[in-house]
């Protein structure tokens, strides 16, 4: 979305004679900004705020709805099949060519092969599935409510997370001080009746912000009654039944998996170099190594890092959002004959909420947790939120926030949306 809203600005004159057309295909007919999914997911944010319609933003541009199942750069066409079929549908497969491409698919959660994992496991990449766990997490507070039996009761107020990165601190952090502040509505719930948990392979959480600040946080959480399980792994996950390596076994009516992305499966499905991890090989300019015409940027390409933390640049969105920009801009240079420009950025550092009022940071070096880190988070990801619509809407959230409770309702059935109507349909 960033490329081309660069290249609709930077190519007005061009767009308008039409001599260049921008077609974007994507199976949403919005874009995510994912870091305020933890805020969405608490009920901080109303989640249509934290999304930008393609529609709106890329005015000048063809927005496709639809998923790319394949690229055959060699006949510069690809495939996809349009909203309203199955992805794997092939009669309903179009092919379209082009004459340039950017690949910029993003990345998928990582999984592992563990039984139980795909049937009782949710992500925490997408808005649905912050929109779900919110939802999720109040529900068993009423399942917890409403049941005497105290294994029903302990099932439905576990909360395990694995994975100990961004999403997975965030997520966790928001969602347990939601919980924790709903609580005060159910008289026969205590926060100490909940536990919450996270499971992290590593021996530290957070590598992002460094090792002083990961332990910070570590002692933060678990001063707030969360479980830490560092050097730990989930073995099993069947029937809701939770198996650690450490030999610990329990139930759990939540289970969040973070643990990890890559890139999407789609560039494999292609004739373009892709290296060991299934990425794209770019570079340093955002170029396809060897593919004429074809550029690309995020979680799916391999870009050098220029400067000198790393070989690659990390994949997050403050090298993606970036990176689009300079590939816009090479793309603008190759049509009109100009010189290409590396794509060169040193990391300024992190932010992390941890629920209200509360955060980490390591910015430029400088480290800072509690309110002023929880402050810097927000007014950092609100500077990067695309649109001046969305800015507003995002600050008019959190200035009601000042002055009344979050919600605490559950709309669980919006789940199953027609099971009312087909039970009505049986009488």
């Amino acid at each position: 979305m960033y490329t081309a809203l660069r290249l609709q600005r930077k190519l007005r004159g061009e767009l308008r004679r039409g001599e260049v057309v921008i077609t974007v295909i994507d199976p949403q007919s919005y874009m995510t900004y994912q870091p305020f999914l933890p805020e969405a997911a608490a009920g901080n944010l109303e989640p249509r705020h934290v999304v930008a319609p393609l529609r709106r933003v890329l005015k000048r541009c063809r927005v496709v709805n639809g998923y790319v199942t394949g690229i055959d750069h060699a006949s510069r066409t690809l495939t996809y099949t349009p909203a309203g079929a199955a992805p794997d549908d092939d009669a309903q497969a179009v092919r379209a060519g082009y004459d340039r491409l950017v690949v910029a698919l993003g990345s998928i959660s990582r999984t592992l092969p563990i039984p139980g994992l795909a049937e009782c496991g949710i992500g925490f990449k997408t808005v649905e599935e912050a929109i779900y766990l919110r939802n999720h997490v109040l529900h068993q507070l009423d399942i917890a409510a409403s049941n005497d039996d105290p294994d029903v009761r302990r099932r439905a107020l576990t909360f395990v997370f694995v994975g100990g990165g961004f999403a997975g601190v965030e997520a966790l952090a928001e969602l347990e001080d939601m919980a924790r502040d709903a609580c005060r509505w159910y008289p026969n719930i205590d926060a100490s009746d909940m536990r919450w948990m996270m499971v992290e392979a590593a021996d530290r959480i957070l590598p992002e912000v460094g090792p002083e600040m990961g332990e910070w946080t570590v002692e933060a959480l678990r001063r707030r009654g969360i479980e830490i399980k560092l050097g730990t792994m989930l073995k099993s996950a069947v029937g809701g039944r939770i198996e650690l390596s450490g030999g610990e076994g329990f139930d759990a009516g939540t289970l969040v998996w973070t643990a990890g992305v890559k890139a999407h499966p789609v560039v494999r499905q292609s004739d373009l170099p892709i290296d060991d991890k299934g990425r794209v090989k770019a570079t340093a300019e955002l170029t396809v190594e060897g593919a004429e015409g074809v550029y690309t940027a995020g979680d799916n390409a391999r870009v050098p890092d220029l400067t000198d933390t790393g070989e690659w640049t990390a994949p997050n969105a403050q090298h993606a959002v970036r990176q689009a920009k300079v590939l816009a801009d090479n793309i603008v240079a190759d049509l009109r004959g100009k010189t290409r420009k590396p794509y060169k950025h040193a990391y300024v550092g992190s932010v992390a909420g941890l629920g209200l009022h509360k955060g980490v940071a390591n910015v430029y070096g400088i480290k800072l947790r509690g309110l002023l880190a929880w402050f810097m988070h927000r007014t950092y990801h609100l500077s990067r939120m695309p649109t001046l619509n969305r800015k507003m809407r995002v600050t008019a959230d959190w200035t009601l926030a000042l002055f009344f409770r979050r919600e605490i309702v559950s709309l669980a059935e919006l789940e199953r949306p027609r099971e009312e109507f087909e039970l009505a349909s049986r009488d």
